[in-house]
């Protein structure tokens, strides 16, 4: 399918529940919560048919976990893209990011931190996705957050308000 015309799908996460302290930021782990509510994150994506062929994931403890957990609980075996500068990134750095992305990739999961994941999956939207996931994701963003985007185009053109929210779920 590489190079045609079609749309992609854009999958926006904020990493589960963490634990209050590490011996670093970075190295904070998910809480236990976090693990069980990345799992569900996993079920409910594998439910939506959502099957990554690319993945990019902060280089934080608690963000891989996140990817770990819901790989699992999807059955996707997909080693991620790990990418360091996900983890400070803002928004504009983080769309780089997935501009950058292999034009041959059709689905695309992004695991990344608050402010800037809920940040990403406003500001791509273009307002005429569905409208109740759209609403939620107006809310705001918590712990294990998950956009789920449809996009038409190329990836280096991804642009603000370029992609309709096509569901919305937060794993408990």
């Amino acid at each position: 399918m590489s190079g045609d015309e079609g749309s992609r799908t854009l999958v926006v996460v904020r990493h589960a529940k963490a634990e209050a302290d590490g011996p670093t930021d970075a190295e904070r782990r998910l809480a236990e919560s976090g693990h069980v509510a990345a799992a569900a994150v996993g079920t409910w994506l594998a439910e939506q048919g959502i099957v990554p062929d690319h993945a990019l994931v902060s280089g934080a403890v608690r963000t891989l976990q996140t990817w770990d957990d819901i790989a699992d609980a999807a059955g996707w075996d997909l080693e991620p893209e790990v990418e360091e500068t996900l983890y400070a990134a803002g928004p504009e750095s983080a769309l780089d990011l997935v501009r950058a992305v292999p034009a041959d990739v059709r689905t695309l999961v992004v695991v990344g931190h608050n402010p800037t994941m809920g940040t990403l999956a406003q500001l791509l939207d273009d307002g005429e996705g569905d409208v109740e996931a759209g609403n939620r994701l107006a809310l705001g963003y918590p712990t294990s957050a998950t956009t789920v985007l449809s996009y038409d185009g190329d990836w280096d053109e991804l642009a603000d308000a370029s992609a309709s929210v096509v569901a919305f779920f937060v794993g408990a």
